[in-house]
């Protein structure tokens, strides 16, 4: 089996020590970290639907060290902050009202897949390739509730042409997904702190 050495995507905020959405708590990262390697090794990223983008479900014992990235709206205003995320400003929940994660997964790329990704810019490829990174971890999705779908955001930027995967989607796809991201997000708020 051949040694992974992991990067961390430049748009992944779950490691830092302030995010948006899902965060690992500091105190576990590196236990996270050995989570997130297991579960590559025993995962066949040539079954994915666009090769190299893989969902990979962790272990129940993630859901322990990791802050949902989800809670449920409320229609105070106070229980909500202020954020700048990919160069746009948005309100996000307090990360103290998030939900209790029932699930965690995790987005990883393989290299190919993430060097092929429409938006990864040149300094990105740059940084990833002296890295010597052999996948990138891309997102920690940790939720409660029903599996959270994209977020409205980014459902637009991936049909745009944001994400290799979308290509593939069927208009009877696209439309679901439309769907089930309106009802999402009537109900649940990604968190940041």
């Amino acid at each position: 089996m051949s040694t992974i050495n992991l990067g961390d995507a430049n748009i992944l905020t779950a490691l830092d020590f302030e995010a948006i959405g899902t965060k690992v708590y500091p105190a576990d990262v590196e236990r996270f970290i050995d989570m997130v390697i297991e579960a590559i090794q025993d995962f066949d990223f040539t079954t994915c639907r666009e090769p190299g983008q893989g969902l990979i479900h962790l272990p129940s014992a993630a859901c322990d060290i990791v802050s949902a990235g989800v809670g449920h709206r409320t229609s105070n205003p106070n229980d909500y902050l202020v954020r700048e995320h990919r160069d746009k400003v948005s309100l996000y929940l307090r990360r103290g009202l998030a939900a209790i994660p029932d699930k965690v997964a995790v987005v990883v790329y393989t290299i190919e897949a993430y060097l092929n990704d429409p938006d990864i810019k040149e300094e990105e490829a740059a940084r990833v390739k002296k890295g010597g990174f052999t996948h990138m971890l891309v997102a920690v999705l940790a939720s409660a509730g029903p599996s959270s779908p994209l977020t409205p955001g980014r459902f637009v930027s991936n049909l745009a042409g944001g994400n290799n995967e979308a290509l593939h989607w069927t208009a009877d796809e696209i439309r679901a997904k439309a769907k089930e991201i309106d009802e999402y997000a009537k109900t649940w708020c990604v968190v940041a702190d």
